[in-house]
């Protein structure tokens, strides 16, 4: 956990001092519950590295919160009047969804606490999260993506790299990560699936588009094929130059910089190929138990974003199909 970073951007004159203090103030009284929050947020309930690291986020606030206002309180006898403190000072800077993140987070760490007999109840059980609303997610259209595609130099071996990763992205409507950790021993181009390892280590067959497989086989052959690939990268299908395994930070480098150089105004990541994939697929007639399969999602109702996004394609597809016209 990097409790010192925070402090040096919040407090950059004094950060040594402060660094010594929060690793001696979080070690003596919480270091003990984080980490084994953390080991059963990974063995117990599967989840990725960055998931972890971000409920570890929360904590850490709330650490600094503690620190800044000389409260000595371990997370077994904080009180809910502390907590809710805390709350009223991350609200002065922070926007509701953020709030609502937070508050969650910590929800999640003190349920922990709660199943493990460390307390008898939840200090922020009664403390509600802002109302924020859904946001809808953004989303290219066909020609935007298209074009995206289209600005990508074809004449270097990462060219070619890019336009397969962007069409997988688009063409699977994978996570980043997801694609990032893509094996060779996944494509089963034959069957026309490939496999994904998700959230949680749950493992689904995609569907594979000819296309997609097209640009994925001239990279791998023509490309690939060439590098000087490090150990433990020998069966991870997309690497940087150096024969390593791409970066989360990588990949939405080249996905902005590909926006800039098109002229795109809207703010993009690789998530916003995933939300056109899903979008397009609703929009041309798919149903939404086919689209939660394809995206992973664990309930539907994460699947419904997609829903909200086209009410006026809705309402078209109702009054053309619906036998009460």
């Amino acid at each position: 956990m990097h409790y010192c970073n925070v402090f040096q951007k919040t407090f950059p004159k004094r950060k040594v001092f402060l660094c010594q203090k929060i690793t001696y103030f979080v070690s003596m009284n919480w270091s003990r519950y984080i980490k084994d929050y953390q080991s059963y947020l990974r063995i117990e309930r599967g989840l990725s590295k960055n998931t972890i690291e971000n409920y570890g986020f929360d904590i850490e606030r709330l650490c600094l919160f503690l620190e800044t206002n000389q409260i000595d309180v371990s997370p077994i006898k904080i009180s809910d009047e502390t907590l809710q403190q805390f709350i009223y000072s991350v609200a002065k800077e922070v926007n509701p969804r953020s709030q609502a993140r937070i508050i969650s987070g910590l929800k999640s760490f003190f349920n922990y606490l709660v199943f493990e007999d460390y307390r008898n109840d939840n200090p922020l059980e009664l403390i509600e999260a802002p109302k924020t609303g859904r946001k809808l997610p953004d989303t290219l259209s066909l020609q935007e993506i298209d074009a995206l595609i289209e600005t990508i130099d074809l004449s270097t071996n990462e060219g070619e790299r890019n336009r397969a990763m962007l069409e997988t992205l688009y063409g699977c409507g994978l996570r980043v990560s997801e694609l990032i950790t893509l094996k060779i021993s996944d494509l089963f181009f034959d069957e026309g699936f490939i496999k994904i390892t998700g959230k949680g280590n749950k493992e689904r067959f995609v569907p594979i588009g000819p296309l997609t497989q097209k640009y994925i086989d001239i990279y791998k052959n023509a490309v690939r094929s060439n590098l000087n690939i490090k150990k433990g990268a020998e069966d991870t299908l997309f690497l940087n130059r150096r024969g390593n395994q791409l970066t989360r930070a990588m990949v939405f480098t080249i996905i902005k910089d590909l926006a800039q150089k098109m002229g795109l105004k809207k703010s993009i990541s690789p998530h916003t190929l995933r939300h056109s994939f899903a979008t397009h697929l609703l929009e041309n007639g798919a149903d939404l138990r086919s689209i939660q399969l394809m995206l992973g999602h664990e309930s539907i109702t994460t699947t419904e974003i997609y829903v909200h996004l086209d009410r006026s394609f809705l309402k078209e597809v109702m009054h053309s199909f619906h036998p009460r016209k």
